[in-house]
């Protein structure tokens, strides 16, 4: 039997930007130096009717399905096809400060990486709402990846 020795895990909040490709590219070369593993999430909400309402559950599990995909590309626009360590891909429902956050929290994660900015916002920003909130609240390191 053999064990696999890890050196705990890195998780790092993936959307379709470029700025979180560089997070994902940085994440993987740190798991490279220390033999972590590597977590991307990327975290996406339902919309909601014009009444208040959710969408129905089957438009949900598409929006889902759709968020992997994405998460997915990004995935192999970073690091290619040939993934130097251990990736595993998370979609999840929620916020993306709620979700990576959730993330973090386990026991063996010894990281959560994000980009400095995201796909939403204001492109000006030096942080992001997101990176801002999981500085501040993450029960771990966190390493923001800033523009070049």
């Amino acid at each position: 039997m053999t064990v696999k020795q890890t050196r705990g895990r890195i998780v790092v909040g993936v959307d379709s930007s470029e700025q979180s490709r560089r997070a994902l590219r940085w994440a993987v070369r740190q798991a490279e130096l220390t033999g972590a593993d590597v977590e991307a999430v990327l975290a996406w909400e339902p919309p909601f009717s014009g009444w208040g309402s959710r969408v129905p559950a089957v438009e949900e599990q598409a929006l889902a399905d759709i968020a992997g995909k994405v998460l997915a590309e990004s995935i192999e626009k970073a690091v290619g096809v040939e993934v130097p360590v251990e990736i595993t891909a998370r979609v999840e429902e929620g916020t993306a400060a709620q979700v990576l956050l959730k993330a973090a929290a386990a026991d063996d994660v010894r990281l959560l990486v994000v980009g400095s900015r995201g796909v939403g916002g204001f492109t000006g920003a030096l942080l992001g709402s997101v990176g801002q909130h999981c500085a501040q609240h993450a029960p771990c390191s966190v390493v923001i990846v800033r523009d070049r």
